[in-house]
């Protein structure tokens, strides 16, 4: 939306296009566009129409929707309530439902919710609903073994090749031209902030409920947990989208602040945890559990620096900000490469087993796009190129990680013979 209103900053009729398409995105699109468009004596009307006398966070009309996407959200939450229920409906033993189709509780829902909006064709729908309906029986198929090491893998990366489906669906039905990959990280992570205020508000109406009613000799918590705790938290990431969508200021105006927090946290936390790793003298190459903890650490900074990057200015007018993504990128890539030295030391030590090759591969595809980010970064502050181009450097490798989460997903039990 961002690079589509820049494109037809001079063009009104392409501009009520895109506005009737899509409202609150192009809503929240173009107000942070708009310092960017100074002298645009078109742009000056559209912000004058887009933000004159409402006060969208007081409830008035249109503020929450259509009554038509209200309507799919309540329906959206029950289905979801639906398939979280279904162990206890069917008899069917939870610890093999949950670990195999947790993922399959919001992502087909979110995703006809975006088909919808985006009036994506009944042809795209089909597949999209083929690929869905071909994962569900792929990973319900697969024997149940609790230390099947490629189950394991299989469980994990399935979330990953859902929210890239969810990304096509997100980008029209799209999934490389023309697809706005940074958009969608951003929404990632305004859905990540969203769904987090709603669980914590959850939890504080939990513990009250439960509170008060145990003043009255009523314990209800069994009760409570089972139904109202797992529908609900199924419901949040439809609800979270549902806000994030009609309500764009309103995260919109968090997300950027939650960034510049962290990001700073996040580079001190690496070079202290880094120093005080030599320190105790823990190794990630003897140390399989610190291996692991060392790479769970990494994936986590890289989505902050992924997040970062999508809710930055993209004018590259706060330069301190990109020197800060430019050296946590740097750390993190000093963490990738020791992650990375350390597999490969296990692997020619033990030999490969599926969990080395799962991790091997992440840690091949991470380090490379660190890397291609970080030139990307320093190009930027060596005033050789716009931030805008350090998101398209995201942007392309969002489709690699979804076909190595395929490949582990659906290979992997196969190549290794399910062990």
């Amino acid at each position: 939306m961002r690079e589509e209103i820049l494109l037809n900053q001079h063009n009104a009729l392409q501009l009520e296009k895109l506005y009737r398409g899509n409202k609150p995105g192009f809503k929240a699109a173009f107000n942070a566009l708009y310092p960017e468009l100074p002298g645009n004596p078109l742009a000056e009307g559209w912000y004058q129409r887009l933000n004159f006398g409402q006060d969208e966070l007081s409830g008035g009309a249109g503020a929450w929707g259509t009554p038509g996407e209200r309507t799919f959200v309540v329906a959206a939450s029950l289905f979801a309530a639906l398939i979280a229920k279904l162990p206890e409906m069917l008899s069917i033993s939870e610890d093999f439902f949950y670990p195999r189709n947790i993922g399959f509780i919001v992502a087909p829902v979110l995703m006809a919710y975006f088909a919808w909006k985006n009036f994506i064709s009944w042809k795209t729908r089909g597949l999209a609903i083929l690929l869905l309906v071909a994962s569900a029986v792929f990973i319900n198929w697969l024997p149940q073994n609790e230390k099947s090491d490629t189950l394991i893998l299989s469980c994990i990366h399935l979330p990953l090749w859902l929210w890239s489906l969810l990304g096509a669906a997100y980008n029209g039905g799209k999934w490389r031209k023309g697809a706005n990959w940074l958009e969608f990280l951003r929404y990632t992570g305004e859905l990540v902030v969203m769904s987090g205020l709603l669980v914590l508000s959850g939890g504080l109406t939990t513990a009250i409920t439960i509170g008060l009613f145990k003043l009255i000799g009523w314990d209800i918590q069994e009760f409570y947990f089972q139904y109202i705790v797992i529908c609900g938290l199924s419901a949040v990431p439809i609800v979270a989208t549902f806000i994030t969508r009609v309500q764009p200021t309103l995260v919109s105006k968090v997300s950027p602040v939650i960034a510049k927090l962290f990001s700073p946290v996040a580079l001190v936390m690496l070079v202290v945890y880094l120093v005080a790793t030599l320190v105790a003298g823990k190794s990630p190459y003897h140390d399989r559990e610190f291996l692991v903890l060392f790479n769970g650490l990494l994936v986590g900074v890289m989505a902050l620096i992924f997040f970062s990057v999508a809710e930055t200015d993209q004018s590259g007018s706060n330069r301190g900000q990109i020197v800060l993504l430019f050296l946590l990128s740097a750390v993190t890539l000093l963490v990738n490469s020791i992650a990375l030295s350390a597999v490969l030391f296990r692997i020619s030590e033990w030999g490969l087993t599926p969990n080395r090759a799962a991790v091997l591969g992440a840690n091949v595809l991470m380090l490379a796009h660190l890397f291609y980010v970080g030139l990307k970064l320093f190009s930027v502050l060596s005033k050789r190129t716009s931030l805008s181009a350090v998101g398209a450097s995201l942007a392309v490798f969002l489709p690699l990680y979804s076909i190595w989460s395929a490949t582990v997903i659906f290979l992997f039990p196969l190549i290794f013979g399910f062990k």
